[in-house]
């Protein structure tokens, strides 16, 4: 049970009037796009040339009470209309098993009661109360906060947790929807998605569904329109263009048939074959059935394709927009430098000197003992992975007493009665220049803190400093200034990058895909990230706030050479998707937060995070990745590009195929001779023989150095039959 947050309890909402609030607003759920039902895509199957000549000469074969060739023709219709549905259906069932089984949970105040109940179920008004390792399930405003904090890299893209500061304000004069955006430390919001990794406290519900900001972020959505791939668009330009001549030669065939033979049937079926034979609509099947392949391919790295056209699309890709937390970052804290009276110490250098010991050591005792902040958890396992057998680690220790941080003051101190010394123990740990100040430090030491601070912030990590003392008696001062504080050093600590992050943008630019950053997190960290995992910095970070002040035209202009983006807010990711495509680019998103989904909708090709990824972010996309591996990326570029190369061989033999195809339809017929073909032959030829034949190609090898040559010219008209 959280502990209470409160005085005196509050009565919250009663049941009478949340049931009330939940029919008026809805329930508490985030926007969707509409599921494609299996009647949308037979609409979308009718819609095909060769399905409709199918379903016409079933019909006058019918009619002329052929059943047997009726029944033929007819069953080719049902099997394309069937292998259709159980493509679409099963990516759209497989994505639906990666959403959670049931609904977060909440715990509110109820009648004076606290309740747990579906997080679908929060409505407007209801007191929330958040504890370590909550879920918050709606926005709300902090009536009460005791070292409140929350991550909030979901919407924000920061991989820092933000302190929360309690609201001063009067109750019942929250809005709709809270008037600030996440992120930033000490505002009195929490908002829906974010997780609080410290502290605890109550909050009222100002908003939930779609008025909240993951709402407003998914309601963006509905104003994006997925982009066709350029395969499926040169495809269908192609397709359309061979049609409009076949049906055109046709109506003649059938005109001149009716009026010189007098057998206007006769004539309908020539015309029907005839267009049959012209129209390569086999080249859809094709592409249906590689894609599909390649789905399969895909799925055994641990990838899932929910529109397998999209994987041919990543082989023509020339622009790969990355979001840096929890995707070329782990999305977790790690110590990357140590600095102690000058010295400096890195994991690269090897072992942790004696030297280090008691900074690490104070490190942890400042931390919480079974932590959830991922920076305290970062102590923990360095203490177990280099203080382990060592007088180091204190588990017999007892905490005595804890001061919290405070906007006045941010530093954290933990008393600890220690079992084998006369006087308690304090370790203190926070900013470093609030530690400076706890310490007293003279001002040439003082100097020295603020320069070392400055060199470990500027390569993008967040640094804490490290303080002991020493106390006896049990009669605790009432603030932290009270101690007599000793210095101990410095600790850097860095989201890392993922393993294969470096190679696969090493990858990716060798094949001549530009990689671009997009984040929530401040330039220093952006270029410093960007720079470890290999992205072209020379171009320095375009803010927020520059992109704001920004025109479409000069965003156009600027995208050419700039690689990193900073402190961008969703929509803003969203114009910088759009003015790529507007420079002709065939765009990659990659991300996994919610504020990444209006762009990953936007994009040529979204990809999306599995397994941390949000249901929102997920789908939005066309690519989900498992199993959240970066690398993975290159991999489906690689098999996008395999496909491209094969697709264009089968192709170009079934275009081949049907030169005499075409002639044995249409010499008869201007020749007064007897039909060769009819509907049902050329259905055989062009739906099984053809297909069967072309798909050898598919298990072709890829090209040699297919991933040393730049991606194809998007702009380039041609499909891969010529």
């Amino acid at each position: 049970m959280p502990p209470d947050t409160t005085q005196q309890t509050p009565s919250g909402l009663s049941d009478h009037e949340a049931a009330l609030r939940l029919r008026r607003d809805g329930p508490n759920e985030l926007p969707q796009d509409n599921r494609r039902t299996v009647l949308r895509i037979m609409l979308e199957v009718a819609r095909e040339p060769m399905f409709q000549l199918l379903c016409a000469a079933g019909v006058v074969y019918l009619v002329l009470g052929d059943v047997g060739e009726a029944l033929m023709l007819l069953g080719f219709v049902a099997i394309t209309i069937t292998i259709t549905i159980v493509q679409e259906k099963r990516t759209e069932n497989v994505l639906a098993a990666l959403r959670d089984l049931t609904s977060p949970r909440a715990l509110v105040i109820r009648d004076g009661e606290r309740k747990r109940i579906a997080g679908r179920e929060v409505v407007r008004g209801d007191l929330l109360v958040l504890a370590e390792g909550d879920r918050v399930p709606a926005d709300a405003r902090l009536l009460t906060a005791s070292e409140l904090q929350a991550d909030e890299s979901l919407l924000t893209g920061e991989s820092v947790p933000v302190r929360k500061a309690a609201d001063a304000g009067d109750r019942g004069s929250s809005d709709a929807r809270p008037a600030a955006r996440p992120g930033g430390d000490d505002l009195p919001f929490v908002f829906s998605g974010s997780l609080v990794v410290h502290g605890h406290g109550l909050a009222e519900v100002t908003a939930t569904g779609g008025t909240s900001e993951i709402g407003r972020i998914g309601r963006a959505l509905g104003a994006v329109e997925s982009e066709r791939t350029p395969l499926h668009t040169q495809t269908r330009r192609l397709v359309r263009i061979l049609s409009l001549v076949g049906l055109a030669l046709s109506a003649v065939v059938v005109v001149l048939y009716g009026l010189l033979r007098g057998d206007w049937v006769g004539g309908v079926l020539g015309g029907i074959t005839l267009a049959m034979a012209m129209l390569p609509q086999e080249f859809l099947l094709i592409i249906t059935v590689f894609l599909a392949m390649g789905a399969w391919r895909m799925s055994r790295q641990r990838v899932l394709s929910r529109r397998p056209a999209t994987i041919e699309t990543l082989g023509a890709a020339t622009v790969l927009c990355t979001d840096k937390t929890g995707t070329l970052t782990q999305n977790r804290m790690s110590i990357a430098e140590l600095d102690a009276d000058g010295a400096c110490w890195t994991p690269e250098t090897g072992d942790l000197p004696e030297s280090f010991h008691l900074l690490v050591e104070f490190g942890i005792l400042a931390s919480e003992i079974d932590p959830f902040d991922p920076m305290e958890k970062a102590f923990h396992v360095f203490g177990q992975q280099h203080l382990a057998g060592t007088e180091h680690l204190h588990e017999r220790w007892v905490l005595a007493h804890a001061y919290g941080l405070a906007p006045e003051l941010l530093a954290m101190s933990h008393v600890w009665r220690a079992v084998d010394r006369p006087e308690h123990v304090i370790a203190a740990k926070g900013a470093p220049e609030a530690i400076a100040d706890l310490c007293h430090l003279p001002p040439p030491a003082l100097a020295a803190v603020r320069s070392a601070t400055e060199r470990l912030a500027g390569r993008g990590m967040r640094v804490l400093g490290v303080a002991r003392a020493a106390f006896a008696g049990d009669d605790w001062p009432g603030l932290q200034h009270d101690f007599d504080f000793e210095f101990l050093g410095l600790v850097a600590l860095a989201d890392p990058l993922r393993p294969t992050a470096r190679n696969a943008v090493r990858e990716c630019r060798a094949a001549g895909i530009k990689v671009a950053m997009i984040t929530g997190d401040y330039p220093a960290t952006a270029l410093a990230i960007a720079a470890q995992a290999g992205i072209d910095v020379t171009g320095g970070a375009i803010s927020g706030d520059e992109l704001q002040a920004m025109t479409d035209d000069e965003l156009r202009r600027r995208v050419r050479g700039a690689t990193v983006f900073a402190r961008i807010m969703p929509e803003q990711k969203l114009r910088i998707v759009e003015a790529y495509k507007a420079n002709g680019e065939v765009v990659a998103m990659t991300g996994d937060g919610v504020n990444d989904a209006p762009s990953l909708k936007a994009a040529h090709i979204g990809i999306a995070m599995g397994s941390r990824g949000t249901d929102v972010a997920r789908e939005a996309s066309a690519l989900v990745l498992l199993d959240d591996d970066f690398g993975s990326i290159v991999h489906a570029v690689r098999l996008g590009r395999r496909i491209y190369d094969n697709l264009k061989k089968a192709m170009a033999f079934v275009f081949a195929v049907h030169v005499p195809i075409a002639g044995l339809s249409l010499i008869p017929l201007l020749f007064g001779w007897p039909i060769v073909f009819m509907p049902v032959h050329i259905a055989f030829l062009e739906l099984v023989i053809d297909p069967v034949c072309s798909i050898v190609f598919e298990a072709e090898p890829e090209e040699a150095g297919v991933m040393q040559r730049p991606p194809r010219d998007p702009r380039r008209r041609s499909s891969p039959a010529g």
